[in-house]
């Protein structure tokens, strides 16, 4: 069993910046292939970014250019960089673990607003 906690969610204005963190448990944290995912109400679950154990990355085309994602192995931890936020990124964000299985987070919520 793999336990995943999220945070560094909050409330930003229009064009600002938050990082997200997610700490995942387990020796054989630089196997996993990471996920950052998102859901907004009345939305599906939706993949905004992941990156495999070998360090390859891939964005949803609605964040590219505007998040980074990263992990640190040595810290079992996988950041979600998000500058120029905007209203539409708003939502619950949700880490997640590949390892054989799927593992989820908890979630931490973003809110993008005046």
């Amino acid at each position: 069993q793999v336990q995943i906690v999220e945070s560094g969610g909050g409330l930003v204005q229009p064009g600002g910046s938050l990082r997200l963190s997610c700490v995942a448990s387990g020796s054989a944290f630089k196997f996993y292939s990471m996920g950052w995912y998102r859901q907004a109400p009345g939305k599906q679950r939706e993949l905004v970014a992941g990156i495999t154990s070998g360090g390859s990355t891939n964005y949803a085309d609605s964040v590219k250019g505007r998040f980074t994602i990263s992990r640190d192995n040595a810290k079992n931890t996988v950041y979600l960089q998000m500058n120029s936020l905007q209203p539409e990124d708003t939502a619950v964000y949700y880490c997640n673990a590949k390892v054989l299985k799927e593992f989820w987070g908890q979630g931490t919520q973003v809110t993008v607003s005046l």
